[in-house]
């Protein structure tokens, strides 16, 4: 039955994962430089928020260009950093559940139970030495979410995301993850310092335990390597991502094994070790290929590469869930793999969730949404060909329009048919001279969230309806890295660098005039450039609340154009 439950796990894992927006689809979304020390952003969605957004409006206008420092601001939201570290130790607890039922751990299990039976003198001592084998298990791991935080740090990692060789650089991580897990290579430590952890953990006293648990955390690393990696590298980094993802991931591990050598009878429950182990195995390998992909993408659209468009992406998904469905099915083998003579029931229904999955992509082939991985995939701007078009595809650029081509309409693009602006001061003029507010959407090609509010809110007729009718939208993308002319580059105090890319200009737009760097951020301007409702918002998925936003604004908008 355990065996049933896991693979049916499994199966809700592959179908999830693309669509499970990582961390990206319920929190917000940084793709962004860390300013200097000096100045304090805050993400969107601090609990903690209306009073001083309204003291920091008063000030903004006197703000000067390149020498003035961001007040720290609480932008208003619903606790959503709070969601976001929920979900960020979720993903730990699924790898580390996930990692347990891995060649490299599963078959520990006896040899755990094993060591504290013959340490045990008594009863108590026996579950308080489990207790410590467990808590050593989580200082371990977490330990080395502080390491990986002290060394990278949050303002590293978040400089870093969108830049297209880190991408690529973990592109090629993930590959390498994905195919040791086919059973290519193994990943592991010099033997070495396994042989010296494994002869201190015969010691006895606290410091046995704490070193056979190291020894566990160092034999399997082949397994958890892999697993901790992407965990890390699918979700945005801050500073808490990497101590909580171990929080959460060791945890698992934690109460598995304790619960194991307090309760040595539930190892009777337990099936025994075999080839699903390295079904198992290779499932995760395909899912981490697929998830290489997303990496890829993002250096791709930011310095618009042209080589992975939406239609390559969505074929190379395709393939590998149909490879998969016919692995598990048994018709392919790899090296570390048994002889299959029959196949179960549950690889069954997990096959036909994989071929499912596969049907479901190929209509975006052809210009589908596909809503449920719409966060992951590139942008329908980026397909060469989308059935039916002229009535409504993804992209603004076969919007009927008459006007003169705008900046920067050449790279980038606008969801829905949108005709929009990509340059603030373009857009500005254009709102003071038709008299219509201004929708600013500061967003970034990497921005996983950005993309999901545009295929599941934007799409909504009546936003779409007010986006396209009543406000001047523009699109800022802060993570484009598309040169600027000479004469318009310019250094940034507040950024701490110099801005001489189209994505840094409204990097530090946003974060001069609206004390925030993270995206998607959507604010409504008058054309006083003054906000018509305050503070602004991120990521909101509830479509009544996102359009009582925008009836606000234009509530807003005319009771200024009255007075006037």
């Amino acid at each position: 039955m355990k065996k049933v439950l896991l693979l049916l796990l499994m199966a809700t894992m592959f179908i999830a994962f693309p669509a499970v927006k990582s961390y990206a689809i319920v929190t917000q979304d940084t793709t962004a430089t860390a300013p200097p020390d000096d100045i304090v952003f805050t993400e969107v969605g601090s609990a903690q928020d209306s009073a001083a957004n309204k003291q920091v409006k008063t000030e903004k206008d006197t703000l000067k260009k390149d020498t003035a420092k961001v007040e720290k601001a609480k932008i208003a939201g619903k606790d959503a950093p709070k969601q976001s570290l929920w979900v960020t130790f979720g993903l730990g607890l699924l790898a580390g559940i996930a990692a347990f039922f891995l060649p490299c751990i599963f078959p520990m299990v006896p040899l755990t139970v094993g060591f504290f039976t013959k340490r045990a003198e008594s009863r108590a001592k026996g579950i308080r030495s489990a207790v410590i084998y467990g808590l050593s298990i989580i200082v371990i791991y977490v330990g080395l979410g502080v390491i990986i935080t002290l060394i990278w740090g949050a303002s590293a990692l978040n400089e870093i995301s969108t830049d297209g060789f880190f991408n690529i650089f973990i592109f090629l991580i993930l590959i390498v993850f994905g195919v040791s897990f086919l059973g290519a290579f193994e990943i592991t430590l010099p033997s070495s310092f396994v042989n010296k952890l494994d002869a201190k953990s015969d010691a006895k006293g606290l410091s046995g335990i704490f070193f056979m648990a190291a020894t566990l955390a160092v034999v399997s690393f082949s397994c958890t390597g892999p697993l901790i990696g992407t965990s890390l590298v699918a979700i945005n980094t801050d500073l808490l991502t990497p101590v909580v993802v171990m929080f959460g991931f060791s945890l698992s591990l934690a109460v598995i094994f304790t619960m194991f050598a307090i309760f040595p009878s539930l190892m009777t429950g337990l099936p025994k070790s075999g080839g699903w182990l390295n079904s198992i195995k290779v499932f995760l390998g395909f899912l981490e290929l697929g998830l290489s992909l997303k990496f890829l993408s993002t250096a791709d659209l930011a310095y618009h590469w042209g080589i992975l468009d939406r239609e390559i992406f969505l074929a190379i998904w395709i393939v590998l869930a149909l490879i998969l469905g016919v692995y598990l099915l048994g018709k392919i083998k790899f090296s570390h793999d048994s002889d299959l003579p029959y196949v179960s029931v549950p690889r069954l229904f997990i096959a036909t969730a994989t071929f499912v999955f596969a049907i479901y992509l190929i209509p975006g082939l052809w210009g589908a949404p596909l809503k449920a991985v719409s966060a992951l995939v590139p942008p329908l701007s980026t397909q060469d060909f989308i059935i039916g078009q002229d009535s409504g595809g993804g992209s603004n650029q076969t919007a009927a329009t008459s006007h003169a081509k705008r900046k920067y309409a050449d790279f980038l693009h606008i969801p829905h048919n949108i005709d929009g602006f990509f340059d603030y001061q373009e857009a500005l003029a254009y709102a003071k001279e038709v008299k219509k507010p201004l929708f600013l959407d500061f967003t970034g090609h990497g921005c996983v969230n950005c993309r999901e509010m545009e295929a599941r809110v934007w799409s909504d007729p009546r936003v779409l309806k007010k986006l396209k009718e009543d406000y001047i939208v523009v699109s800022l993308y802060t993570d484009d890295k598309t040169s600027l002319p000479a004469a318009e580059q310019f250094d940034s105090k507040i950024l701490g660098t110099k801005v001489n890319t189209v994505g840094k200009k409204f990097k530090h737009l946003q974060a001069e005039r609206f004390n925030t760097i993270s995206q998607p951020y959507y604010v409504l301007l008058g054309t006083d450039e003054k906000e018509l409702v305050s503070p602004p918002i991120g990521v909101e998925f509830d479509i009544d609340k996102y359009l009582q936003y925008l009836d606000n604004g234009l509530s807003e908008f005319a009771k200024k154009q009255t007075n006037e």
